[in-house]
């Protein structure tokens, strides 16, 4: 059985990361938990990337997790140890959470981990073909990736719990109607989709990007006072940023603006 790993690739300021255990349908054993946190740290680290794209090879995206090689960290109470510099994909800790958005194309089966790290990141995109499933019940357990906190978050009480209290499987247009990903393609055409939006939020000012995602995030996290109570006060040193300064110059002479991140 090969372990898992995670291919990255460099489009502009785009990082694309893709699962790559296609022959066991992309089910997480560690090491391509470790390989995706791996690359979650480069995508944080390097001021020249500013947005992710996670993706998937082969037909399926994931089959969820490899449950037996997971259960002596279950059975322990806690999740893996990462190694040095990476980052939690599921971003459970803000401390260790990637601050830069991440898009995410799926396709064929998507279960479990696969629906957690869709609710981890900022726009979805799956191909009409995709079969979701949050089936922890089923194996006598319960999710714990992020899913009974933040499909809540997305789809609403009834909804969330139609599936997470059954493990019944659902298609990509019910997907779409609860608000788990935002748009449907057509199979074969998720990637490409994904990365003109993944592009499209690149070529947006990263300073303003990154502070309208952290702003969003603190609004979920403590609340909407706490959020409001930060508007002004992050947005003042933005001001000073050469991007402002581009933002403004490239309006008054009518022509795309080029942002460079300071």
């Amino acid at each position: 059985m090969s372990a898992g790993n995670v291919t990255t690739e460099r489009r502009g300021h785009v990082l694309l990361m893709g699962l790559d255990r296609a022959a066991k349908r992309n089910a997480f054993d560690l090491a391509m938990y470790h390989a995706l946190a791996a690359a979650y740290g480069e995508l944080e680290r390097d001021g020249e990337l500013r947005c992710g794209l996670l993706f998937a090879h082969g037909d399926h995206f994931t089959a969820g997790l490899d449950l037996v090689a997971w259960a002596p960290y279950f059975q322990s109470g806690q999740y893996p140890p990462l190694p040095a510099g990476a980052v939690d994909p599921l971003g459970l800790e803000e401390s260790n959470r990637v601050a830069k958005p991440v898009v995410m194309a799926v396709q064929g089966i998507c279960l479990t981990l696969g629906i957690e790290l869709l609710l981890a990141s900022d726009v979805r995109v799956a191909a009409s073909d995709t079969r979701f499933a949050q089936i922890e019940i089923k194996r006598g357990i319960y999710p714990v990736g992020g899913a009974t906190v933040r499909f809540i978050q997305e789809a609403g009480w009834g909804n969330a719990m139609r599936y997470l209290l059954t493990g019944d499987e659902f298609d990509a247009a019910e997907a779409y109607r609860i608000g788990l990903i935002q748009q449907v393609v057509e199979p074969g055409r998720q990637l490409e989709a994904a990365l003109q939006i993944a592009e499209s939020i690149a070529a947006q000012a990263p300073l303003g990007v990154y502070a309208s995602l952290k702003s969003a995030r603190l609004a979920r996290a403590r609340g909407e006072p706490a959020a409001l109570a930060r508007l002004l006060p992050d947005l003042a040193p933005l001001m000073g940023s050469e991007d402002v300064q581009e933002g403004l110059q490239s309006f008054i002479e009518r022509r795309p603006a080029a942002f460079k991140g300071r």
